[in-house]
């Protein structure tokens, strides 16, 4: 019998934004434990805003199972959060998306490293020179000393367990990163950028770095690049049927329920969507061709397939919920 540890994942009752949580515990398996294999298991509820201290007990459901390569014999094991009646839990937002497996989804989720209360980078008093030469930047001068490595290694660590992490940029502001996720499955990206979140918070512990994913963690006055998460979608009949008819009725049915969108795009938009920085006012809606200043941006590749393939709606935020965007995009879609 080998020991293994398996750090279980979960988010927290916090409003508007839930928090990551885990916790490790060691179990004896004969062979290299399966999904099927890892236990329900517990935790206090009254202290994550999940439960009352009279009736404290949550359940961890696991649904995703990666492996840590950080330690020996060791997983992380991405939970739902359940009722001790085996009910899905209020805060769990997982539970709520509708069940597609031909939903494809790609995020882009953008965010700032901050240490000592700033952005890495930032001088001690006042600000660096404008933005313009940080984006996808090069030098120590655009870079720092330490975001390159930690992002490096954050990559290293998500290819290893297994997660579809497609790539890494600097971003347009000093201290700003992006890095981006593609799942096949109406969850799967979703379930993956937690797990993301989670091993780059977990590294910036060894980095004595904090990520901050605000959306405009610089406030909306001054001229610094807001952080979003972008979300690329497509849905088989997208890629199969198409056809300018089905996407105008797509973009008709955005616009109807475009305050939908706004509620679960993440905390503080209106600092982010103000019609500049690339992006949309937050009361309107549009679409483009390659417009990164529209709500929808449409791929030029979209058009010249016969309006087929996969679209990108630039509303969401760096802190939003990828459960809740990806289960509003297919609730709309649902209405076509």
């Amino acid at each position: 019998m080998t020991k293994y540890k398996l750090e279980y994942i979960w988010l927290d009752g916090y409003e508007p934004t839930p928090n990551l949580r885990s916790k490790l515990q060691v179990q004896e398996f004969a062979t290299e434990p399966t999904l099927q294999e890892i236990p329900v298991w517990s935790f206090d509820g009254s202290s994550t805003r999940q439960a009352e201290g009279g009736n404290s007990d949550c359940m961890l459901q696991p649904v995703a199972l990666y492996p840590d390569v950080t330690m020996e014999n060791a997983f992380l094991v991405l939970s739902e959060v359940m009722l001790p009646n085996g009910t899905p839990h209020p805060s769990n937002t997982r539970a709520t998306i509708l069940d597609d497996p031909d939903a494809w989804f790609g995020f882009e989720q953008e965010y700032f490293l901050y240490q000592h209360g700033k952005p890495l980078g930032f001088p001690k008093m006042g600000y660096p020179a404008p933005q313009g030469q940080y984006y996808c930047g090069v030098g120590f001068s655009k870079i720092g000393s330490q975001a390159r490595q930690m992002v490096y290694e954050h990559l290293e660590i998500c290819l290893a367990a297994g997660i579809n992490h497609q790539g890494i940029n600097a971003e347009v502001a000093k201290g700003q990163w992006e890095f981006q996720i593609f799942g096949k499955g109406s969850k799967k990206a979703a379930d993956e950028v937690w797990v993301a979140r989670y091993l780059l918070e977990r590294l910036g512990e060894s980095y004595g770095i904090d990520v901050e994913y605000h959306c405009k963690p610089l406030g909306k006055d001054l001229d610094w690049n807001g952080s979003g998460m972008h979300c690329n979608f497509s849905t088989k009949e997208m890629r199969e049927r198409g056809g300018k008819d089905y996407f105008e009725k797509v973009m008709m049915a955005f616009d109807h329920y475009k305050n939908e969108h706004i509620a679960v795009y993440g905390p503080d938009n209106h600092l982010r969507l103000t019609g500049l920085h690339e992006t949309q006012s937050i009361d309107k809606f549009n679409y483009g061709i390659a417009n990164r200043g529209a709500s929808i941006r449409v791929p030029h590749s979209f058009i010249n397939n016969g309006y087929k393939g996969y679209l990108e709606d630039r509303r969401p935020n760096s802190q939003g919920d990828p459960y809740k965007i990806a289960g509003r995009i297919l609730q709309t879609l649902a209405t076509v």
